[in-house]
């Protein structure tokens, strides 16, 4: 397979996939792709949460959309154009992927890695978020059928690969670290992500941060689990410009964390801030749980550098709308480019170190 040849097919997944945004029962592009296909996205769209309760439909929209965006062609060639190498690669090698299932298809990035880079990919789906990725490969072999013989799926993986990409737990990670240990690897472990306020953020800001908090439930890597504010921070704006998502307390299983968070709080006595569907706590832990935020205060911003680099291990993103402190703009955790890459390991360079080039 050439190098173009995967990038068009990747290319046309992404047209497909935009077409989702929104329920629809009719198809948006009949000339290119058939019917069957169109129909098994659309009833997995709807009926996934049947399967898992978390993974909503107004989510797996924006996780299939997203991805459909991050595929446009001008973005996948931007992406690699950072590897000329891959336009000389002969050495097809075998990589064994181990992909989580907190939020709709996350181990996505993986399997279009291994793919866009001309090697064979074998996953090991969670029981989470097995529906998906199956279905975008079987779209993927029709749009370009050599890829037939370069996808598979494995109930368990052995160690008995090229490379190794294995996404978990803190736990897992362990377990992983030791199964492969042979292996050339890439081990991944829980992450969260953090923004940082200095007060001056718009409504319309705060909005948009309100999506890098709340979609998914919070369950992401990506997803912002604390927020560093300045000493006396009003945060009135903040509960007023996130309350477009007080659809996510009517979500049984996130209201059930929140009424169990709740009473820990209040039977502990421990301040806080509530605004009905989700608590807001300070706590110098980077991590929270699902309907919890953590906020702390912060007085000098020079103090930050020191304090991520010591935390790296543990946040995947920085939101902020201040440019002083080099991180992403609000709206924009849950919905990354092609070119960046979980825990800012470069796959596709793992990749290629693991095979021959010519």
């Amino acid at each position: 397979m050439e190098l173009e040849n995967r990038i068009e097919a990747f290319a046309e997944l992404g047209k497909f996939l935009r077409q989702f945004e929104i329920s629809s029962s009719k198809i948006k592009d009949p000339e290119k792709l058939t019917t069957k296909f169109f129909n098994r996205f659309e009833s997995a769209i709807r009926e996934i949460n049947l399967h898992n309760p978390w993974f909503i439909e107004k989510f797996v929209r924006q996780a299939v959309t997203g991805i459909g965006w991050s595929l446009e062609k001008s973005r996948i060639q931007k992406w690699l154009e950072q590897y000329p190498e891959l336009k000389n690669t002969k050495k097809k090698i075998s990589a064994g992927v181990v992909m989580a299932g907190n939020i709709p298809m996350v181990g996505f990035h993986d399997f279009l890695s291994v793919l866009i880079s001309g090697n064979k990919f074998t996953g090991q789906l969670s029981t989470k978020d097995n529906i998906l990725i199956p279905l975008i490969a079987d779209l993927l072999i029709e749009i370009y059928p050599p890829f037939r013989d370069s996808i598979q799926f494995a109930d368990k993986l052995n160690s008995d690969y090229d490379a190794i990409i294995a996404t978990g737990s803190a736990n897992t990670a362990r377990y992983f670290n030791y199964y492969f240990a042979n292996s050339p690897n890439i081990i991944r472990k829980n992450r969260n992500s953090v923004a940082i306020l200095d007060g001056t953020e718009t409504r319309q800001e705060l909005e948009l941060l309100g999506d890098d908090i709340f979609r998914y439930f919070g369950l992401g890597c990506r997803s912002v689990s604390k927020l560093y504010v300045p000493a006396g921070y009003d945060f009135s704006l903040f509960f007023n410009a996130i309350e477009p998502f007080v659809f996510i307390i009517d979500h049984p299983k996130y209201a059930n964390n929140y009424k169990y968070n709740r009473s820990i709080i209040l039977m502990n006595q421990i301040k806080h801030e509530d605004n009905g569907f989700v608590l807001l706590k300070e706590d110098e832990s980077i991590a929270s749980p699902v309907s919890v935020l953590h906020y702390q205060y912060y007085n000098k911003k020079e103090l930050f550098n020191s304090h991520f680099e010591d935390n790296r291990d543990i946040i995947q993103c920085i939101v902020s709308g201040n440019p002083d402190f080099n991180a992403i703009p609000p709206g924009k955790a849950q919905n990354p480019e092609v070119w960046e890459y979980a825990d800012n390991i470069d796959t596709i360079e793992f990749l290629l170190s693991n095979k021959s080039i010519s």
